[in-house]
């Protein structure tokens, strides 16, 4: 998921093609629908992303008692209102009726914690879970932010490399080249340092296990003269998500790497695909499936981002989206972070009977 941030934007509107009393308010590449004439290009105006949790108060101001997402009925997703994807919400809450939204707009404030906002957290299955241990040594993995959201992460025309985006669980496995220490997590315990104690039931330990991870991590460690190791891979199949890609995580889990990261002395380090590869080939490692590699252009991406899966090798799900990255790894000033950001599939985002696990 991505961090939560509940800023003013400046919108575009734009007609909405089904319906006489709706329109259609651009946020970056994202577009929620709104009431006709409730705002005009160049209006500021309050987005609440996916993935928010509002509070009760806000939500009836809203008008939206009974009608948002998960069982408390207070989560926004992605939905289509008259044929049309709508991504969050747009509005003026009453909290905020006093202040200057064009100057909080490009001061980028954060309104979440001023509204009572949350971002979600996807429940960890039990099969997931586990007895947890501090870990400081731990590497723990980054948000990956929507691209539809910051469209300024890349720059038209400038090398990346996009992949497949899995449906899965992520794993966080760190490895400690001086003593050999073996840490795994999901990536909401990883961001808190803890680790999940080693079970024979723990899919993230099967995973592990299964592939031989410490062995492939080792490898990276003495090519690269790195203290520590970080694998990021997803875990899926039957049982994990609702898109399994022909695995059964009961009889084995499907498993694929991600990202890489290094200490080597000078802090954390990201690898790119190429550093890493030929020692996951040679370890018999998988890999997330590569779609792209060339000049950033946004609207092949986009496009791309869609249709079906490619990990199965039979296309038996849909595709959930892509994770693009620059090359070489670069620092964003819009992220303040890695360059790295996601494209997620329209599909897979109104897809019925979806799970969302972490």
């Amino acid at each position: 998921m991505s961090t939560l941030k509940v800023t003013a934007e400046r919108l575009v509107i734009h007609p909405h093609p089904n319906a006489d009393a709706l329109e259609l308010a651009e946020v970056g590449r994202l577009r929620a629908v709104v009431a006709k004439g409730a705002f005009r290009t160049g209006d500021h105006a309050v987005y609440l992303p996916e993935g928010s949790v509002l509070p009760e108060p806000l939500i009836a101001e809203l008008g939206l008692t009974g009608r948002l997402a998960g069982g408390n009925k207070d989560r926004i997703t992605a939905v289509r209102l008259r044929g049309e994807l709508s991504q969050g919400i747009v509005c003026l809450p009453k909290a905020l009726s006093d202040l200057d939204l064009v100057a909080a707009a490009a001061a980028g404030t954060d309104f979440a914690e001023a509204l009572g906002v949350v971002k979600w957290n996807p429940p960890v299955p039990v099969h997931l879970a586990g007895d947890m241990e501090p870990a400081a040594d731990l590497l723990p993995w980054l948000e990956v932010e929507n691209i539809r959201r910051y469209p300024d992460l890349f720059t038209a025309g400038e090398p990346v490399i996009a992949t497949e985006k899995i449906h899965g669980s992520a794993t966080l496995m760190t490895y400690v080249a001086a003593t050999g220490a073996v840490y795994a997590s999901s990536k909401g315990f990883g961001k808190q340092r803890l680790a999940i104690k080693e079970t024979g039931t723990n899919l993230y330990w099967r995973a592990i296990r299964t592939f031989d991870l410490p062995t492939f991590a080792g490898a990276v460690a003495a090519a690269v003269g790195a203290t520590r190791v970080g694998v990021f891979g997803e875990v899926f199949g039957r049982g994990v998500q609702d898109l399994p890609y022909g695995a059964n995580a009961g009889v084995r889990p499907g498993y694929a790497v991600f990202d890489v990261c290094v200490d080597d002395g000078d802090g954390v380090r990201w690898l790119t695909l190429d550093e890493y590869a030929p020692l996951a080939a040679e370890h018999g490692v998988p890999l997330v499936p590569v779609l792209y590699r060339g000049a950033y252009d946004e609207q092949a991406l986009i496009a791309l981002a869609d249709g079906t899966e490619t990990v199965s090798g039979t296309g038996a799900n849909l595709r959930e989206g892509l994770v693009v990255r620059s090359l070489p790894e670069r620092y964003s000033p819009v992220t303040g972070g890695r360059a790295i950001g996601k494209l997620v599939s329209p599909a897979y985002l109104t897809r019925k009977g979806g799970t969302e696990y972490e």
